[in-house]
């Protein structure tokens, strides 16, 4: 793949983005990920109105590495004005350097209001939404992306439409992960989609679904012809993944296959980052180490998937209180146990079934309705 991907005033090689994970992408594991290889690393998703309103834990979470540029941040919102309100908050108060647009997420509490996934199908009021965002960014050069989905499901499909609306308003890029939202993460994500999107826009299209190793990238690109990939599932555990991606795109054939002990060292880099972070934020040095300890129980089953570690380990190392404890328990691993090669490939995270979309009474009556969703707003941010 030659040549980059620009996002405003800002080169991007390789053209790879961590996609926003709530209760996974915040600064520990962005850096971490950033020490692999280069992209675009967005953090946790953030709601315009608790933004607009000052949420103290939303105002928490807006928080990058002095290493970070560009900064990402990514904001839900349904209503066009409180939307451009925090836009200008994040512009006037320098908060970050991108903004991406969540129209993807399929939970109910989310689609049930008409946000998310669902709120493409009422096209004048994403159309308003997205515009209303640009022109709060554009005059101090910040760019705005969207992130979406196919449809609400495969009868309701808005992602061409959406990305010509999006493209009209002035975003950077597209991004498309490749399922309806009542597929949640179900099933196989639609490549031939991605490539539709990829003929029918100007602007760069990037491709989000079922890429598990930097070689599935390749054959995304290769099959859709997108200017980058978005990636989310497949880089819990293995943060090394953005060092094989720099390398695919890179052209090399290196890829990484860490034995036990290097990922036993991961790991323990991991909650050392997790543990430097809650510190920054708490009173006293032990609260923020185990908070940070805490945090990092969800990683163990990703970092360990496929390694023949015992249950009982297992669960020790997903109740560890203390970075003491943890040194304890990695030291019991057999650091020269091989890679399980069997887990290449496979998915990793959220799996599940397939399931009916949530959505307002007469949400799919009328596309052309602008209104607001009433009750769409979501105070807490993170997902």
């Amino acid at each position: 793949m030659s040549g980059g991907l620009r996002l405003g005033r800002h080169e991007v090689w390789p053209p790879v983005v961590l996609a926003p994970m709530a209760g996974i992408t915040n600064v520990g594991f962005r850096r971490l990920c950033r020490e692999q290889g280069g992209g675009i690393y967005v953090c946790e998703m953030i709601t315009t109105t608790a933004l607009v309103e000052r949420n103290p834990k939303t105002l928490r979470m807006i928080a990058f590495g002095s290493e970070e540029r560009p900064r990402s941040l990514q904001l839900y919102g349904t209503d066009p004005e409180t939307t451009a309100a925090a836009v200008r908050i994040v512009v006037e108060k320098d908060l970050a350097d991108h903004i991406d647009l969540n129209f993807g997420c399929p939970v109910p509490k989310v689609t049930r209001r008409g946000g998310g996934a669902a709120l493409p199908w009422r096209r004048r009021l994403f159309a308003r939404l997205v515009k209303a965002a640009v022109d709060a960014a554009s005059p101090a050069g910040v760019p705005v992306t969207v992130k979406m989905r196919k449809g609400i499901d495969d009868d309701h499909l808005t992602y061409v439409e959406a990305g010509l609306a999006a493209q009209e308003a002035g975003v950077a890029w597209v991004a498309l992960h490749g399922r309806t939202a009542a597929q949640r993460y179900s099933g196989t994500a639609d490549w031939d989609a991605i490539a539709t999107l990829k003929q029918a826009l100007d602007v760069p299209v990037l491709g989000n679904g079922d890429i598990w190793e930097a070689d599935d990238a390749l054959r995304m690109v290769a099959h859709t012809g997108v200017d980058g990939v978005v990636i989310g599932r497949g880089c819990l555990g293995r943060p090394w993944l953005f060092a094989d991606l720099h390398a695919a795109f890179d052209g090399r054939p290196e890829r990484r296959l860490p034995t036990l002990g290097e990922v036993a060292m991961t790991m323990r880099r991991h909650a050392a980052l997790l543990v430097e972070q809650f510190s920054a934020g708490s009173r006293t040095p032990a609260r923020g180490e185990r908070d940070g300890c805490t945090d990092f129980r969800k990683h163990v089953a990703w970092y360990l998937k496929g390694f023949p570690v015992g249950g009982e380990l297992r669960r020790s190392l997903a109740m560890i209180e203390s970075l003491a404890q943890l040194d304890d328990l990695l030291g019991k691993l057999d650091p020269a146990e091989p890679f399980p090669l069997g887990a290449l490939g496979q998915p990793r995270g959220r799996t599940n079934s397939p399931g009916k979309v949530f959505l307002p009474d007469g949400w799919l009556a009328s596309r052309d309705d602008d209104s607001v969703p009433e009750g769409a707003e979501l105070a807490d941010s993170g997902g």
